[in-house]
């Protein structure tokens, strides 16, 4: 049986925070406003975001990372499953 070890890909990722416009702002200049206007619904009252992917319509809690993948998809990802699978390559903000 081969075995196969996942390529090295650097991503881009936004940590989810708290609904304040700071955090909007920041996760328009992350995605885009086009594709803010299209694909992301902000829920204040929650602190929600709902983000269309590819395949569906996902949910965002605070504290999970918003990933952008190889063809420019955004889809989130739980804190300690990102934690596990990504490290820091810069210094930039990593939260919104």
């Amino acid at each position: 049986m081969a075995k196969y070890r996942k390529k090295p890909v650097e991503i881009e990722a936004v940590k989810w925070g708290r609904f304040t416009q700071d955090s909007i702002d920041n996760l328009r200049k992350f995605i885009g406003d086009e594709a803010y206007k299209e694909r992301c619904f902000v829920y204040p009252a929650s602190n929600g975001l709902k983000i269309t992917t590819p395949s569906s319509e996902v949910s965002v809690q605070v504290g999970d990372y918003i990933i952008r993948g190889i063809a420019g998809e955004l889809y989130p990802c739980k804190p300690d499953i990102f934690e596990k699978t990504y490290e820091r390559v810069n210094e930039s903000n990593g939260g919104i």
